[in-house]
């Protein structure tokens, strides 16, 4: 499936940006009780890297696609993280005291938090293909 910038598609991303800023706060909020806008950001940009990924890895078990969510909401994490808290010293979070953390910025907790989001987070992209493309018939992954 190829890439196409239609204002149809750009609109879908749009809404799937804004979708994923919008939860991603709501949990960042319930979890520590206050949110950052650059939390908001990234969280819409991974929202979309991940409906990205199912929309060309749809075939593909979810425990695996799970796994490819977690690897970039993570790299996300890192590279924000390095950026708003190590350079911009924002201190927007900082898991320094967290088992496994490297920098400060990503530990192993959150990443099979965000293994476990990606659980929920697959199947949701793949709703809103189906919504959007008017395919009703859900795509069948390998196991």
């Amino acid at each position: 499936m190829a890439l196409r910038f239609t204002l149809r598609n750009i609109f879908h991303l749009l809404l799937i940006f804004l979708f994923g800023a919008v939860c991603y706060s709501l949990l960042e909020i319930l979890w520590r009780g206050f949110t950052h806008w650059s939390m908001a950001v990234t969280g819409g940009v991974c929202l979309c890297s991940v409906y990205g990924v199912e929309q060309h890895l749809h075939h593909l078990a979810l425990r695996y696609k799970a796994v490819i969510g977690c690897m970039i909401i993570t790299t996300a994490e890192f590279a924000v993280g390095c950026v708003v808290n190590l350079v911009l010293r924002w201190n927007v979070w900082d898991y320094s005291d967290r088992f496994g953390n490297l920098l400060g910025q990503i530990c192993p907790l959150f990443c099979i938090i965000w293994y476990l989001l990606c659980l929920a987070a697959f199947p949701l992209c793949s709703l809103f293909i189906r919504f959007w493309t008017a395919d009703k018939t859900p795509p069948q992954p390998s196991t």
